[in-house]
């Protein structure tokens, strides 16, 4: 997606958020710009790599992946689906291992969260508190109002 939005400065994702892309700037791949909902708020802290247990997945990717996996798990408690989310803010103590792993990265987002792609920010850390995280990420998810 690198052609430019003509006409279309936001979209709307079925009955949830809306995707904001000014007109005339190119649209971003694997994030959003903008996001505008109206609903419920769901958030989450900063979410790490590791399972129920503590244990933690091994890698950056694998980290990422239970990130996901444990993100959604807790916007089902709170009523919510990945399709709502609007903002990721993502922290990493590598910004070269994240930038190294952009392929599989992609693949193990849309494998938990689907083609839904919200708000986001990298940051890049000096360290975590949990010392074996790789990343960690915080999300938001607006879940609209039932009409």
């Amino acid at each position: 997606m690198t052609a430019a939005l003509e006409g279309a400065p936001m979209t709307v994702i079925d009955d949830g958020p809306e995707v904001l892309n000014p007109k005339h700037w190119r649209a971003p791949k694997g994030y959003a710009n903008g996001m505008a909902a109206q609903g419920r708020v769901v958030v989450t802290g900063g979410i790490v790599g590791w399972d129920e247990n503590e244990t933690f997945a091994d890698g950056f990717v694998a980290q990422a992946r239970q990130i996901f996996e444990n993100i959604r798990a807790i916007l089902a408690e709170g009523g919510a689906e990945p399709r709502h989310l609007v903002r990721l803010t993502w922290y990493v103590v590598d910004i070269d291992e994240y930038l190294a792993n952009l392929r599989e990265l992609g693949r193990a987002y849309r494998d938990v969260f689907g083609a839904h792609y919200p708000a986001m920010a990298l940051v890049q850390v000096v360290r975590l508190v949990e010392k074996a995280a790789r990343l960690e990420v915080e999300a938001t998810a607006i879940v609209p109002n039932r009409r």
